[in-house]
């Protein structure tokens, strides 16, 4: 079995072991690529003064800080279980997972934290999804927001996974973002494979991702039970049976 891995390359290269681990074989096509922007640093320096804590609502921004930012003296708080192992591997010691999306990183945030100790920084890139400040500001808390990266995304699919649609030759392709979700169907459109799709699964981490999705003819499209890797997997698992 051949699975398309649409996300930015760290990322993409943890999951290509865990689908091994499965008997799936990886394809690797990052629709995005992650830099951080030049005065990531000095943005992160003015913000810090006064924050009690950290959320990330991505992998990205947990490794984008640990790039330019020595400090790890906070508590962090990640939407997800991978966001959460990335911020482990960066240094920091206290941290929680929401194992869930943006509100239910709020929900946690507003249930450990006071609002009068500080307010939250959100490490992110420039584009985000959600209203996790207009959450919190309705429990009584203020978040900054440090874009302190920037995701780009590709220009083209990759010639070994266009000629590969062609063929009919992958599986399976897993997304976990509208944003590569509408990446993809547009690289697709433009290389003439919206049609190539026929008996390809899409395994989408939540509704969001697979509405974006929905313009190509996909053999069908599969949603994750919670937006989490684990629920995403289990769903690429029952998907195999």
């Amino acid at each position: 079995m051949k699975a398309l891995v649409t996300r930015p390359l760290p990322d993409a290269q943890a999951l290509a072991k865990i689908l091994a681990s499965r008997g799936i074989e990886a394809v690797l096509e990052p629709l995005l690529t992650i830099r951080p922007k030049p005065d990531a640093a000095a943005l992160l320096e003015r913000e810090l003064g006064g924050v009690q804590a950290l959320l990330f609502t991505s992998a990205n921004g947990a490794r984008a800080f640990a790039g330019v930012c020595k400090r790890r003296d906070f508590p962090v708080f990640a939407v997800g279980d991978a966001t959460s192992r990335a911020a482990k591997a960066a240094g920091f010691a206290r941290v929680e997972s929401a194992q869930g999306n943006s509100a239910d990183l709020a929900e946690l945030a507003a249930a450990r934290l006071k609002p009068g100790s500080g307010d939250l920084l959100h490490v992110s890139a420039g584009e985000v999804a959600g209203d996790l400040a207009g959450v919190l500001a309705k429990a009584g808390f203020r978040l900054r927001r440090a874009a302190i990266y920037e995701s780009l995304a590709a220009e083209r699919l990759s010639a070994e996974t266009q000629a590969l649609i062609k063929r009919g030759g992958l599986d399976a392709a897993l997304f976990f973002s509208p944003r590569t979700a509408r990446c993809f169907v547009r690289l697709a459109g433009e290389a003439g494979l919206k049609d190539g799709m026929a008996g390809t699964v899409a395994f989408a981490l939540s509704a969001e991702v697979a509405g974006a999705l929905r313009e190509i003819g996909w053999r069908r499209i599969e949603v994750a039970a919670s937006p989490t890797e684990d629920a995403l997997l289990a769903a690429l698992d029952r998907g195999r049976c």
